[in-house]
């Protein structure tokens, strides 16, 4: 038939080289998406093994194309394209979230990276507000655990869902849950951390503890009033080691006020991580001071 069309079984096909200059891609690019799964061609000659494809099968070529130029990984990509409109659009947001959330997290550590760089933390640490709050006396449940920081987002975000979970029968929930760390968590060093949620109920806390605690190294224990020295960060803030650079502004702050750190560092989880967007504040940085 000419000009890289062919008949095959009584229907007009491009040849792969036709169809490749149609959608305004490689043969590389289309041998690979055939090879991945992504398209495939409308047939294939069992005894030349050339490639052929329909006309209309252009505009699913350059839209697997486009995604690619998200740097969207090849599995998400074949999600999106075997999906019908809508599902493949609501995937298509649920990626781009991830992405601006993770550049987020990123144009953050960059900013702490070149403050570390160029010997001027003190820049990076007149970005964050650092105020001084008294709490009252509470009642905790908590779960202890060694571990890097790699583990920690996932240990946190079940720690504390446990934990919350067992304060229903504890009375409830008084406070905003957090997580303390009794030493260094990072690459190297595994803590220990301490996830710990507020509850009403002592007598109740040490009755569930007694009971069904005892397997993940929980326990009750009741924190003394006090005065925390804090700086509020947003979700795209809180990823290790971007974080480290609010814990240094709390600390160059209570050193320049005279204060005495009185207890470990932590971290108060205030609002709901789930529907939080990589800008909204969701975490208090604090030390314990006098």
């Amino acid at each position: 038939m000419g000009d890289g069309v062919s008949e095959v079984h009584g229907e007009a096909l491009l040849t792969i080289g036709a169809f490749a200059a149609r959608a305004r891609l490689s043969a590389k690019a289309l041998r690979l998406y055939d090879r991945l799964g992504l398209l495939a061609p409308a047939h294939v000659d069992e005894t030349t093994g050339y490639r052929y494809y329909r006309a209309g099968q252009a505009e699913h070529a350059r839209l697997v194309a486009l995604l690619r130029r998200l740097d969207m990984p090849l599995a998400r990509i074949a999600e999106v394209v075997h999906a019908d409109g809508d599902r493949a659009a609501g995937l298509l947001d649920v990626y781009w979230t991830d992405v601006e959330a993770r550049v987020a997290a990123q144009r953050t550590l960059v900013d702490y990276l070149r403050g570390r760089l160029t010997g001027r933390d003190s820049d990076v640490y007149g970005k964050f507000v650092v105020e001084t709050v008294d709490v009252p006396e509470q009642v905790l449940i908590s779960e202890t655990r060694h571990l890097l920081a790699d583990e920690l987002p996932t240990w946190i975000g079940a720690s504390l869902g446990r934990l919350e979970e067992a304060a229903r029968d504890c009375g409830g929930v008084t406070a905003a849950p957090f997580v303390v760390y009794h030493s260094d968590v990072s690459a190297e060093s595994d803590g220990p951390a301490e996830s710990c949620v507020p509850v009403a109920d002592e007598a109740a806390a040490r009755a569930w503890s007694e009971e069904r605690g005892r397997a993940r190294q929980t326990r009750v224990r009741v924190e003394p009033a006090g005065r925390l020295a804090y700086t509020r960060i947003v979700k795209a803030q809180v990823e290790y080691p971007q974080i480290l650079a609010a814990f240094g502004a709390v600390e160059e702050w209570v050193a320049a006020q005279g204060l005495t750190v009185t207890g470990p560092c932590r971290e108060v989880y205030f609002a709901d991580w789930e529907t939080a967007g990589p800008e909204d504040p969701v975490c208090d940085v604090a030390f314990p001071v006098r």
